[in-house]
């Protein structure tokens, strides 16, 4: 695994390799066991010392904040981070963190993350279905919070799945290149 020094707003992209992620990538236009099937985005939580960063993920058993190299070195598939191509400003990383920091134990929306699979798909239910955020699913989770603190606003955080929302970042120049850490 390679050292990197974590930074808020840093996006961690998963790419499984199990049926799951294949099924992932399948729908949403991206390489079974290579494209992104889950993100995450790294921040500072207000209980921890400034320095400490935290991964903030939209997983199956609700929003969690854990240690980004524990969670990288448990997984099992690759790994990147897409740096921000710019730091977060200080207010900028205080409402990321305070933000997240208020919707932990949220539960996760696996409806959403089904209705978020296809360009076509996720944008005929965006004209239909407005954004939910009473529950997140991982790249509803990321759009929404990027876009909340201005780095990038979005009308419907709903519609974005992980590969779209990554490609988008770059595409943006939200995010550099991807650094693979594992």
């Amino acid at each position: 695994m390679i050292e990197y020094q974590f930074k808020s707003g840093d996006i961690i992209a998963f790419s499984g390799r199990n049926f799951l992620s294949d099924i992932i990538n399948i729908g949403t236009y991206g390489i079974p066991r290579w494209s992104i099937s889950h993100v995450g985005i790294v921040a500072e939580s207000w209980f921890a010392p400034k320095d400490r960063k935290f991964l903030y993920e939209a997983l199956p058993d609700g929003i969690k904040a854990n240690c980004p190299d524990g969670t990288i070195h448990r997984y099992s598939g690759r790994v990147w981070v897409y740096p921000l191509y710019r730091k977060l400003y200080e207010d900028e990383s205080d409402r990321l963190s305070t933000s997240l920091a208020n919707i932990i134990s949220i539960p996760y929306d696996k409806l959403g993350a089904g209705r978020s699979a296809g360009f076509l798909f996720a944008s005929i239910q965006a004209l239909f279905r407005g954004q939910d955020l009473s529950t997140f699913f991982c790249s509803e989770l990321i759009a929404n919070k990027l876009s909340e603190i201005g780095i990038h606003p979005v009308t419907n955080a709903s519609k974005w799945n992980p590969n779209r929302l990554v490609r988008d970042l770059r595409k943006d120049r939200v995010v550099c290149k991807p650094i693979r850490l594992k």
